[in-house]
């Protein structure tokens, strides 16, 4: 088995939930980033796309799972649809499989999300819960993270979530953030990561999605070390540029 992700040994894959409703923002670009990241150190991908249409349901042999954004009116949707598969994706969270959360799909995986006039029923992975909120929070945010050093995106939600004792993903330095008055953004729970940031996320947070990826990698191939170097010159400009102008030195 090689120890670094090269030749045709290695190999993730990567389940999209309900890209025919959770695509906001060009959230779909994610799964772009995850395959791509993996193909140029030579190591292989299967994206597998769950819609409305698809009756089967499987995370047999599942390595990432994402979710992405979409408005109420599609959570409800695919919302009433998660909950059928609600134990398998709680023993996949909890059994250490990784899984990418995206505004929508992020409140999603908490207890509830209550609106004004109705309440959705979450996934009860996490240990949080969403109350619709008086203003929408929009515009570019700027976090400080521990493991992906600064990562940047664009939220627009009008909900507040609430993480409780949970591990925010980084700490705000510019932007609003889960609550807007916290001053931290997401969660990250085992190999859980849920955020507001939408953009995509991951291309130009590059760190961010080598760290899903070691982890999933990790996860299946016990003895894999590492990701190669790859020229990330391009994807770290964008970074560099965001934070610059909206959170300076910061």
């Amino acid at each position: 088995m090689n120890d670094t992700c090269t030749g045709n040994e290695m190999k993730l894959k990567i389940m999209h939930l309900y890209p025919d409703l959770l695509n906001l923002y060009g959230d779909r670009g994610n799964i772009e980033c995850l395959r791509y990241r993996l193909q140029w150190r030579g190591c292989g991908s299967e994206i597998v796309r769950h819609t409305c249409a698809d009756d089967g349901f499987s995370l047999e042999d599942v390595d990432i799972v994402f979710l992405g954004g979409g408005s109420d009116r599609e959570q409800k949707i695919v919302c009433s649809r998660l909950l059928e598969h609600k134990r398998e994706l709680k023993e996949f969270a909890e059994n250490g499989g990784c899984i990418l959360a995206v505004c929508g799909g992020y409140q999603l995986l908490g207890k509830y999300y209550k609106l004004e006039d109705e309440t959705i029923e979450g996934l009860d992975i996490l240990d949080i819960y969403t109350e619709q909120g008086g203003v929408r929070l929009i515009g570019n945010i700027v976090l400080e993270t521990e493991f992906a050093g600064k990562v940047v995106g664009f939220e627009n939600h009008g909900g507040r979530t609430y993480i409780g004792s949970h591990k925010p993903l980084g700490r705000v330095i510019y932007g609003n953030g889960n609550d807007e008055t916290s001053g931290v953004e997401g969660v990250v729970y085992k190999n859980v990561i849920a955020t507001y940031l939408h953009g995509p996320l991951l291309p130009k947070n590059p760190q961010l999605c080598d760290h899903i990826l070691t982890t999933a990698l990790k996860r299946k191939y016990p003895d894999f070390q590492g990701l190669p170097d790859i020229d990330d010159d391009l994807e770290n400009k964008a970074n560099k540029y965001i934070v610059g102008r909206y959170a300076g030195d910061r």
